[in-house]
């Protein structure tokens, strides 16, 4: 196998700060290295701000008023909050904070492992380790990688479903406290309505950011879970066809990531409607009424997203033009 380490920007240019992990496409080990340690550096993220945030809490002053960043996320989920949102016990977020930073650790650790110890190339180590070789241009293999994700994900939406239905519950903004969701909204004209901006039989301008009820959203979440379940069980075993790949080239990392990056602009632009106005999936308790600074942040990462789509997009053209 040949295996090419060039590391310029395009056209002859020598830009590698801008090239970035596009230097180890053809290296399949140390991308996967390269990924688990980005990983690992979120999770640094999530739980040294979370720490941050629990030891610099004023009890009784609202989340808000804190400019707190995590825990009104922690708040909704049901931990640590009672009657009106008041936080009564601050430990679980500690601990949700420490779990983050041994498992960004661990991350990290298996990031340098396979970047300084493990094979450069996954299918020059041979027997198992050559099964999670891939190559760009390989459909199967990457709607294997592309399946794989989908049912994490899948796994992930399930577990707010189970926190909500079985484990504690979360925070009911119309209730004013704590509850279990028992009786989740499953019937698809509901929940699919919310794609097309129906809300109860009329047209909401919020589209999905409509949904005033946790019944409703925890049944989203059954739905999505479900879907992404079956589509990763789908790509998995199933190659993307011909038409999808003539619609959607995969030649090249480039492509890949751009398609990604398009994905996180798309998830960035949904969530501005929910951040900016609903107030069932971001109480008022602990996100506050004003809240058009969090949207504006959340347009300003959906617009660099998309920018480094067309970015990379165009990238992928000076390799396969």
């Amino acid at each position: 196998m040949t295996v090419s380490i060039d590391k310029t920007f395009a056209s002859g240019t020598d830009s590698p700060w801008l090239v970035g992990n596009a230097r180890l496409t053809n290296l399949s080990g140390q991308l996967l290295g390269a990924h688990i340690a980005h990983a690992g550096l979120i999770m640094f993220w999530a739980g040294s701000i979370t720490i941050i945030e629990v030891l610099r809490f004023i009890p009784g002053v609202p989340m808000h008023e804190q400019a707190m960043t995590l825990l009104p996320h922690l708040a909704t989920l049901g931990w640590g909050v009672g009657v009106e949102g008041e936080v009564v016990n601050t430990y679980p977020y500690f601990v949700v904070g420490i779990v983050h930073l041994i498992a960004s650790a661990v991350l990290g650790a298996g990031g340098l492992f396979h970047v300084f110890r493990g094979p450069k190339v996954l299918h020059s180590a041979g027997g198992i380790v050559a099964k999670f070789h891939y190559e760009w241009n390989d459909p199967k293999k990457l709607g294997f990688i592309l399946g794989s994700h989908l049912i994490v994900l899948g796994l992930g939406a399930f577990l707010l479903v189970l926190k909500a239905m079985f484990f504690g519950g979360i925070y009911d903004a119309l209730l004013g406290n704590v509850r279990l969701i028992g009786n989740p909204t499953l019937d698809p004209r509901i929940i699919f309505g919310y794609l097309v901006g129906l809300k109860d039989g009329s047209w909401n301008l919020l589209g999905m950011a409509s949904v005033d009820n946790l019944e409703d959203v925890i049944g989203g979440h059954i739905w999505v879970g479900l879907m992404l379940i079956l589509g990763g069980i789908w790509h998995v075993f199933i190659p993307p066809f011909s038409w999808v790949r003539r619609i959607f080239p995969i030649q090249n990392g480039e492509e890949i990531l751009s398609y990604s990056l398009l994905g996180l602009a798309l998830m960035g632009f949904i969530s501005i409607p929910f951040v900016a106005y609903n107030q069932i999936v971001y109480p008022i308790e602990f996100y506050g009424y004003d809240r058009l600074g969090r949207a504006n942040i959340q347009l300003f990462l959906g617009i660099i997203a998309f920018c480094g789509y067309i970015w990379h997009s165009w990238r992928s053209r000076q390799i396969n033009p």
